[in-house]
């Protein structure tokens, strides 16, 4: 019998709506937010006929309102290579490291998502996934109590684990075991308020670091934010309180400007959560409390991990460009590092414009710069130049369009920063930087896919793409030998 298969776009699709249903469901305020960004987003298109004109071109505009990335910890290179798997059932592969240690976060990283141009814009789902790093953490008595942990624990259902082998067996799922896997998929990622630990070993690891307490202290890696995109995070940052939300203090990434890049975030602070700890041998479970009976066993307390966040992404940028919004964001942290309750918030935004006026904010001065990764389209008028020339003078001569390419990773610093005005200013802990790219592959069963290479990629194939099909026009000029420029080419 010949097996039909649900494409990975549409699996991944369904997952993250289930995933949405899911965090609305246990996160209200999530809901809350997402309103408030359809309806701030709404309103940006209707006051921008050039913004909405340019998102209607680059295929962009339907992925706006379903658009999510995720957040997941993991504690074993076994739970990472899983992960791996199961997310290319979805069609999303690891792109990026990230090495959270110079940040103070004992975690490395990498980003699971679509990376064909027609999978993102059929829905650009994301999950930013983290391995804890348990070698960072000083305590050797404690780092091997919460090894022995995690190593009793599984993360994945029976079933699911099945699903994903007979993906890769037969080359994809049936409608039906499509519609399976996300519900099996989805549980693990589902908050379980009940510990595996004990309330005096939880807070050994807190005292460690907050996040080593959230990896090891619970059955799976519940998802600890999903993000919207909204189309101007400063009017939703400003509207929030509006909503009966209080937004952290400080937006991460860029500051605010006329052509955005990369990605900027904010949130809202992480949900203090009633959760059950194992009881000690030969203690008896505490009794009723305001959330409730603690289950036979087990004893009452509060764990803090889950937030909402919101994303605005603007331009993708080069190598070149990178290294200066890393430099102008080190300059701008060393002259003032934003504390998370908010107190220098207005110094160090007046300090971050103050640094990023070196950084062009014309599209022009962008891609003629090189700092930014574009896409090339023919405009529809006849070509009266040499298609040869580089792509800059076709640009100028009106027979090309440049659009911004958008970023569709993350930046370690922001994903830091977030986690920190969260939890205050106690869960900066200070870590030697330590990046370890190899080992982290190695754990993940597979190399993870350098992002810059997909952004040059994907602008030299729409360069090339324009070409052809100009040079395809009733009447192309003769060619003629091409000008040298300093433009993308």
């Amino acid at each position: 019998m010949t097996r039909t298969h649900t494409p990975p776009d549409e699996i991944r699709a369904r997952f993250a709506r289930a995933m949405s249903a899911m965090y609305r469901a246990e996160v209200p305020a999530y809901g809350t937010l997402v309103t408030l960004v359809e309806t701030v987003n709404a309103q940006a298109l209707a006051g921008d006929a050039a913004l909405a004109a340019r998102l209607a071109t680059t295929g962009e505009l339907a992925r706006i309102t379903e658009e999510r990335h995720g957040a997941i910890r993991l504690g074993t290179a076994a739970e990472l290579a899983t992960m791996r798997r199961l997310f290319a059932v979805m069609g999303m592969v690891p792109v990026g490291y990230y090495d959270l240690s110079v940040a103070g976060v004992p975690v490395h990283s990498t980003a699971f998502r679509p990376v064909d141009p027609a999978a993102l814009a059929h829905n650009p789902f994301r999950v930013f996934t983290s391995l804890l790093r348990l070698e960072l953490i000083a305590d050797v008595a404690l780092r091997e109590a919460a090894a022995d942990i995690l190593a009793q624990r599984r993360i994945f259902t029976p079933d699911c684990l099945a699903l994903i082998a007979r993906a890769e067996a037969e080359g994809g799922l049936t409608a039906a075991e499509a519609r399976q896997f996300v519900t099996e998929a989805l549980e693990t990622f589902r908050w379980h308020e009940e510990a595996n630990v004990t309330a005096g070993l939880y807070h050994r690891l807190h005292e460690a670091h907050r996040l080593v307490a959230d990896v090891v202290a619970f059955r799976g890696p519940h998802i600890n934010h999903l993000t919207p995109r909204t189309l101007d995070i400063d009017a939703v940052q400003a509207r929030m309180p509006d909503e009966g939300i209080t937004p952290k203090a400080v937006i991460e990434g860029p500051p605010a400007r006329r052509v955005p890049i990369l990605l900027r975030q904010t949130s809202f602070k992480a949900l203090e959560e009633p959760v059950a700890f194992l009881a000690p041998e030969g203690v008896a479970p505490e009794g009723t409390t305001p959330e409730g009976q603690a289950p036979e066993g087990m004893s009452r307390g509060r764990h803090t991990a889950r937030f909402g966040e919101i994303e605005q992404r603007g331009l993708a940028l080069t190598s070149k460009g990178q290294a200066l919004y890393d430099r102008l964001l080190a300059e701008t942290r060393a002259r003032v590092t934003p504390k998370a309750d908010g107190s220098n918030a207005a110094q160090y935004l007046a300090t971050l414009s103050e640094v990023f006026a070196a950084f062009p904010d014309d599209l022009d001065s962008l891609r003629l710069q090189g700092l930014g990764y574009f896409r090339y389209t023919p405009t529809g008028l006849a070509a009266q130049t040499d298609l040869t020339r580089p792509a800059a003078e076709l640009v100028a001569a009106g027979v090309l369009r440049a659009d911004p390419i958008t970023y569709e990773d993350f930046l370690p610093v922001s994903a830091a920063g977030i986690f920190q005005s969260n939890l205050g200013d106690s869960a900066a802990q200070t870590f030697e930087a330590n990046p370890n790219r190899a080992r982290f592959e190695a754990d993940l069963g597979a190399p993870v896919i350098d992002l810059h290479q997909l952004y040059a990629e994907a602008e030299a194939a729409s360069l090339a793409r324009a070409r052809a099909a100009l040079a395809q026009s009733p009447h192309p000029p003769a060619a003629r030998p091409p000008a040298r420029d300093a433009g993308p080419d």
